[in-house]
């Protein structure tokens, strides 16, 4: 602090035309053994205790009306700007959507060719037969095999 009042006493002393020469400052002889000055010691600040526990606020109408109305214009501004984004939302998860369908068209797609790769390695003629021989199914005798006579479709049946 001293060093800032030093600096602007030179400032002023230069800007006053009425002082020509700086003022030279003469220093007291100090007591050794006094204890030095500490900066704001003549400063004594005293707090006083409010209490307004008691104190009414006065009703206001006019800030509860534009309360009311900043609170409605937001809530309109808010609607209207997810209005605005909400079709773009819809075709982002629309999107995600129908790439999960792909995937699952293409899993689908595996599954079946698997499925039918199974189903031609079962119904193979060489495995059916090989099959036939464990099972010990043998074909039957020529005088055991009764043929269908075909009739003629317009016959209905009878009862």
């Amino acid at each position: 602090m001293a060093t800032l009042a030093t600096i602007l006493d030179r400032f002023m002393a230069a800007k006053s035309l009425d002082q020509a020469a700086p003022r030279t400052r003469v220093l007291e002889q100090e007591d050794p053994f006094e204890v030095p000055a500490f900066p704001n010691e003549d400063v004594y600040f005293y707090i006083k205790r409010i209490n307004n526990a008691h104190v009414l606020r006065e009703a206001d109408p006019a800030a509860r009306r534009a309360c009311w109305k900043l609170i409605g214009s937001s809530l309109t501004i808010a609607t209207l700007v997810i209005g605005l984004l909400l079709p773009g939302l819809y075709g982002l998860v629309a999107g995600y959507r129908l790439e999960a369908l792909r995937q699952e068209q293409n899993r689908l797609m595996l599954d079946r060719a698997t499925l039918e790769y199974q189903e031609s390695k079962l119904l193979d003629p060489a495995r059916l037969e090989e099959l036939a021989k464990m099972q010990q199914f043998v074909d039957p005798d020529s005088s055991k095999v009764v043929y269908l006579e075909g009739k003629s479709d317009n016959v209905v049946a009878q009862k």
